[in-house]
């Protein structure tokens, strides 16, 4: 006779109408959201897209899509799970009042984006504020400036939406351009200054796109990075970018604001011959890895001497890399003696080329932010219209800052969760299960005593209590 063994416990279901919480764990991001005055400012700065008579206001709008983008939902509709636990998150908007609520944006977009930037900047200001001495504004100097990465990445579209056009790379769909700040190693993921939605045509290497995304990203931060007269303290802010932002136009730009730039530099093939005048190892310095130790099997060199620049920002310095192929790399013209040169351009005052060549190396990790981003709700944009899609991109960067913000500010140096991504706060955090009860007239929520991650619940539980206490606005 053969014996059925179930690989899992085989439970009997039932449905019950007790309030049971699926993501009870998201209350830990919506509790963040009112330490941070998030209602009152989104009233202040979004009321004139809600009918002043309205139940739900604009804070319970974009707060509720901003925390349902955060924990795994990727449509307007997948509100329903945060619906259906009123008693944790409230009582939300319906499918078709937040479809009304985007057709407003359409019809006036500048205004719909402007009081969005302001509402961020002002939130960035009091989540930066609240971080302590992890504040970036208190360590951004012209020898340790605060990192901007510039970057363009492809959105594809299924369906036929405004401005959609085809890539560079065949498929068809949005090219946006995206400007976000590294906190650096260990310190957390970083966060979205600026998403701003192109046509799938838009190139790569526009240095008027490169311009307008950086001023959009430069109004973000909060007034330290501005003198008395409002001009930018360029030299706290350093601009890094792939090949595509080399352009002349683009780094004069930059060298007229007094701000710092590293950003790749593909060599003319012209003046490729003269790598062999500095071949000889003795001029070269050993590369450092990120943790700051020497490379055993890579290089840097400054080669701006040897490889003169034209018509370049002066104090424009040219470095060089070289290492031996990556396995499975294609080796081209350019290598020499199998080893890669690759090459980056900066006007830091700084001259280790091995440290200008770790912190250039580690654009790296804007590659994994336009990721998460594309994961809270950059990767499907839903809409028809471009301002209405423009608009959902701009409360999925407000999705990703939330998490990076409640790191930040919530977290202390050094926290193992600071590392996280945002796949791993869903599955380890927000998808925690609850329950609400009624205990001596008051509601409370359960959370199992045996969650994996009852002791970060109960830090950031306990730090949001008291950051709401530090700066909520009085009243």
């Amino acid at each position: 006779m053969h014996h059925f063994t179930p690989v899992f416990p085989s439970v009997p279901v039932t449905f019950s109408g007790q309030s049971l919480i699926s993501h009870a764990g998201v209350s830990v991001l919506t509790g963040f959201m009112d330490a941070l005055g998030f209602g009152r400012l989104c009233e202040d700065r979004l009321g004139q897209f809600v009918p002043a008579s309205a139940k739900h206001r604009p804070g319970r709008l974009v707060g509720s899509l901003a925390a349902m983008l955060a924990a795994g939902g990727e449509h307007a509709s997948d509100l329903d799970i945060l619906r259906s636990s009123p008693g944790v998150f409230g009582q939300l908007p319906s499918n078709a009042t937040v479809s009304r609520f985007f057709e407003r944006t359409v019809v006036n977009p500048e205004l719909f984006s402007y009081g969005f930037e302001t509402l961020t900047r002002e939130l960035r200001t009091r989540a930066w504020n609240a971080a302590g001495n992890r504040n970036p504004v208190l360590v951004a100097a012209a020898a340790d400036p605060l990192i901007i990465d510039l970057d363009a990445t492809l959105v594809t579209s299924h369906s036929d939406k405004e401005n959609v056009a085809g890539t560079y790379k065949g498929g068809y769909g949005f090219a946006p351009f995206i400007a976000s700040v590294d906190y650096g190693t260990g310190n957390g993921s970083g966060e979205i200054l600026a998403a701003v939605l192109r046509p799938g045509s838009a190139g790569a290497n526009s240095a008027e796109d490169h311009i307008r995304v950086f001023h959009t990203a430069a109004a973000q931060l909060p007034e330290e990075f501005y003198d008395e007269t409002g001009a930018l303290a360029g030299e706290k802010i350093l601009v890094r970018t792939d090949s595509a932002g080399a352009s002349r136009k683009f780094l004069w730009h930059l060298h007229s604001l007094g701000v710092q730039f590293s950003t790749s530099y593909t060599l003319p093939f012209g003046k490729a011959h003269m790598i062999e005048w500095i071949s000889d190892k003795e001029y070269w310095q050993p590369a450092l890895d990120q943790s700051g130790n020497d490379r055993t099997d890579a290089w840097v060199i400054n080669a701006t001497d040897v490889i003169p620049l034209t018509d370049y920002p002066p104090d424009t310095k040219l470095f060089l890399r070289t290492e031996p192929l990556h396995p499975g790399a294609q080796p081209s013209l350019l290598d020499t003696d199998g080893h890669r040169i690759t090459a980056f351009l900066t006007n830091s005052p700084r001259w280790h080329g091995p440290f200008l060549d770790a912190r250039h190396r580690a654009r790296g990790r804007c590659e994994n932010r336009i990721k998460t981003l594309k994961n809270t709700g950059l990767g499907k944009l839903p809409f028809f219209d471009f301002a209405a899609n423009q608009a959902w991109a701009n409360i999925a960067a407000l999705a990703f800052n939330l998490v990076s913000w409640l790191q930040l500010a919530a977290l202390p140096h050094g926290h193992h969760a600071k590392s996280w991504d945002i796949k791993r706060w869903r599955y380890r955090l927000f998808a925690t299960a609850g329950k609400i009860i009624t205990r001596a007239r008051r509601k409370q929520l359960l959370l199992p005593e045996s969650a994996p991650e009852k002791d970060l619940l109960k830090l950031l539980l306990d730090n949001t209590g008291r950051l709401k206490q530090l700066i909520s606005p009085p009243g």
